[in-house]
């Protein structure tokens, strides 16, 4: 192909999940011209797709629709102006064969745990205040802080160490920090009392010691009817009806930066193994770090930390159930060790537009891997039967009320926080922003930030800002740092912009 023949596009945007697709979006509205590459062949939206067996839908995780940025709430109603639902959030904790409410119900919770063990995790969180980790390095130093090295133990550890694949001594505190923010053992407590003798139907907000909602523990969310797909497909149809092009099947290989004519030259490939030359002003890229690092000549240094990041990867196994209505919970935490679950979805509860019909349950069963280990490298039989077999060892489902099931793996669904994850992000960062001013890291994997969907958008609507003001008005990094964006209140989105602005400037003001 001649060079005059390749494609231009002012933004090249590689990846159609959240971050990618709220780029393109934004940046075809304003009249910028865009062009869009997604590995998966069928499916916008990343992690946050919905997926589509029989006809029953699923979520890969499980993704609420909540945020105290008015900026990103504002926008998932300009997307999907007439499908959300609002949904009641219900979810519980299954740990040593008995449930319990999430948030914490204290009567409950006394009964379960018998006296004599609730009096020592109350002496337990005692004596961490007495004698605290004074700078907790560990996700297990943090949490012990704020629970007690007993409720930590019972709550926190089993679980943890299932998503992560590795000991709560070698995860980052923070992990803990951004997962648990506002949370102890004293607004627990507080929050649990108050769950246990509120009158029915009187709900004032979860709130931490210092008055501000707790995020973790929110007591509704919005939801699009059909799941959080819809959300992301009719992003990408609106992306192209303003003059967007998405490329499906299609992944990055290789990226060239010509400094003099202040151009990108980015080749991809599809899977049918064509070759896809394209050339951009600009490129935003929301792929992981280690795979856009491969893509380019880089410094030895920014190679070798993109070669040390880690992820953890993920399956959900979804299982029609011959029964509809199995328990009311969205989900529900398994911290029982006996099993390998993690984590069981009722879809039904997210939103009953997701099973076609009223005599059966979806239910995804959530397993925690890393790719190319035995249980990714299962086959889909032997991961239907394990999950199947664990469903009734919880005593949600017999094994003979389950009739179909499938399999849905997702790669690098986790940022790993391990204890040097930060110098490593941090290399990588400095090296591409010093060389490489036009290309432009965001969401999730991009930033390697275990963030959620409305933080990877955040990210993403402020690099468009910076792309169309021509230079750096907002440091994004901050995004997600700063603790007044996690639970900031009414003014939610006015608060995250100035902890982010370089330069004084409204969101959407013209440059």
């Amino acid at each position: 192909m001649a060079a005059a023949e390749i494609p231009h596009s002012d933004v090249f945007v590689i990846g159609a999940g959240p971050a990618g697709l709220t780029s393109s979006y934004l940046l075809t509205k304003r009249g910028v011209s865009t062009t869009v590459i997604e590995a998966d062949p069928v499916y916008v939206g990343g992690i946050s797709r919905t997926a589509n067996y029989k006809d029953f839908l699923f979520d890969i995780g499980g993704h609420r629709f909540f945020s105290k940025s008015k900026e990103v709430v504002d926008l998932w109603k300009e997307i999907l102006p007439q499908d959300f639902i609002e949904r009641p959030r219900l979810s519980r904790i299954y740990y040593d064969g008995k449930y319990y409410s999430y948030p914490l119900k204290a009567f409950e919770a006394l009964g379960n745990l018998g006296v004599i063990e609730s009096g020592l995790c109350v002496l337990s969180f005692m004596y961490k205040q007495a004698f605290p980790n004074e700078k907790p390095v560990t996700f297990h130093e943090w949490v012990a802080n704020q629970f007690g090295e007993r409720l930590f133990s019972i709550f926190f550890k089993t679980y943890t160490e299932k998503v992560w694949g590795m000991s709560c001594d070698e995860i980052s505190a923070d992990w803990a920090a951004q997962r648990i923010k506002g949370l102890d053992l004293w607004s627990a407590m507080s929050n649990a009392l108050r769950n246990s003798i509120a009158p029915k139907g009187v709900k004032d907000g979860t709130k931490a010691h210092d008055g501000e909602v707790i995020k973790t523990l929110i007591e509704s969310f919005q939801y699009p009817r059909r799941g959080p797909g819809m959300m992301w497909d009719a992003a990408a149809a609106k992306t192209r009806a303003q003059g967007g092009i998405i490329h499906m099947d299609t992944v990055l290989d290789t990226l060239a930066y010509d400094a003099t004519a202040k151009r990108w030259t980015i080749t991809a490939k599809t899977g049918t193994g064509q070759t896809k030359t394209f050339t951009a002003d600009s490129v935003i890229s929301s792929a992981p770090i280690t795979e856009l690092v491969k893509s380019f000549a880089v410094a030895p240094n920014c190679t070798e930390a993109a070669r040390k990041l880690r992820y953890r990867d993920f399956l959900t196994v979804a299982l029609i159930v011959e029964k509809p209505d199995l328990f009311p919970d969205n989900w529900i935490y398994i911290h029982e060790p006996s099993v390998t679950v993690g984590r069981i979805q009722n879809f039904r509860s997210w939103s009953p537009e997701m099973i076609p019909n009223a005599t059966q349950s979806c239910l995804g069963l959530e397993y925690f891997c890393f790719e190319g280990d035995g249980l990714w490298e299962s086959s889909d039989a032997d991961l239907i039967a394990l999950a199947k077999k664990e469903l009734a060892i919880v005593g949600l489902a017999d094994v003979a009320d389950v009739k179909d099931g499938c399999v849905v793996r997702q790669k690098k669904a986790y940022p790993v926080y391990d204890d040097s994850y930060k110098t490593h992000v941090e290399t990588i960062r400095s090296e591409l922003a010093e060389t490489y001013p036009t290309l432009h890291l965001v969401g999730r994997n991009g930033m390697h930030k275990y963030n959620n969907q409305d933080h990877a958008m955040m990210t993403a609507m402020l690099t468009v800002e910076n792309i169309v003001a021509g230079k750096q008005v907002f440091d994004i990094w901050n995004v997600n740092e700063d603790a007044e964006y996690h639970e900031a209140g009414n003014s939610g989105a006015e608060q995250a912009l100035k902890s982010v602005r370089m330069i004084p400037r409204k969101v959407g003001q013209a440059a």
